[in-house]
């Protein structure tokens, strides 16, 4: 049931033997089970997926629709001086991209060893290894902030992560992120005709949770509806400004577990939330 486009990796023998369950998780324990996760599988989603990211290229999610065409940050002369905060950075990929475009990027990810990648990669950018909920950072001390897939999907209060981003975001700040589209969760996460077919409630909020054998979990993901992550931009004090809903282009011929061809020509797969800071 996982739907995360991130978690489809070969999971290492840990998640191997875990059990998928759906049930309560709260803060602490989706970060420690994010944090641990990403660190064992980080090199494998590197390898499995580095080559569609790209080094400094900025996709939204699996289907490839990319920043430099989709301007959801705006128009890409205007990024040139702008201080931009990229939450779940992974390997830095968006931030290299935005760095390119003159922007002054910072990469935040809790995962060290994602880090790790970014400096393998290379390039001149700040790393930053925290939480999304605590964020390191002065009140008003950037002009951008986005997330492509990180952070906001793992997280038990995402109220709590838009009030850290709308903190330090200047007035007027944007604010965009994309996560798994939530009508996901009612059809199975299988790229094939049995994708399909719904399977369970859309409306169940319950988190999808893989435990080891001591029921400690090593994956958590939270599902929201759309209705859901609208109140939560409100409430974390941001105006939405656009909901996008990528199609499938007809040049991505690739599979990425649940994604592909066939799925995203019938129904979305992610969905990217535009949002300015309200004063």
């Amino acid at each position: 049931m996982n739907q995360e486009y991130e978690h489809e990796v070969t999971s290492s023998s840990a998640e191997d033997e875990a059990e998928a369950t759906r049930r309560d998780a709260g803060d602490a324990e989706s970060s420690r089970a994010s944090r641990g996760w990403w660190d064992r599988n980080a090199d494998e989603y590197q390898s499995d997926h580095g080559s569609f990211l790209g080094d400094d290229r900025f996709v939204w999610g699996p289907e490839g629709l990319d920043e430099e065409d989709a301007g959801l940050l705006g128009p890409v002369s205007s990024l040139h001086g702008l201080d931009v905060l990229e939450i779940g950075a992974g390997a830095a990929q968006c931030s290299r991209w935005l760095a390119a475009q003159g922007a002054r990027p910072v990469a935040l990810d809790l995962s060290h060893r994602q880090l790790q990648h970014a400096l393998r990669i290379g390039g001149d950018l700040p790393l930053v290894e925290a939480d999304a909920g605590v964020l390191p950072f002065r009140d008003a001390s950037f002009d951008l902030a986005c997330s492509a897939y990180g952070a906001v999907p793992f997280v038990a209060d995402p109220v709590k992560v838009f009030r850290e981003v709308r903190r330090v975001l200047r007035p007027g700040g944007r604010w965009v992120f994309s996560v798994t589209h939530p009508i996901r969760w009612a059809f199975p996460d299988e790229p094939g005709p049995e994708g399909l077919s719904v399977a369970a409630s859309y409306f169940d909020r319950t988190p999808y949770v893989e435990q080891d054998e001591q029921g400690r979990a090593v994956y958590v993901e939270h599902h929201r509806t759309i209705g859901d992550r609208v109140r939560d931009v409100v409430a974390g004090g941001f105006r939405l400004v656009d909901l996008v809903e990528p199609e499938w282009p007809e040049w991505n011929g690739q599979e990425w577990g649940g994604w592909s061809p066939l799925r995203g020509n019938l129904i979305p797969g992610t969905a990217i939330f535009v949002c300015e800071r309200a004063e």
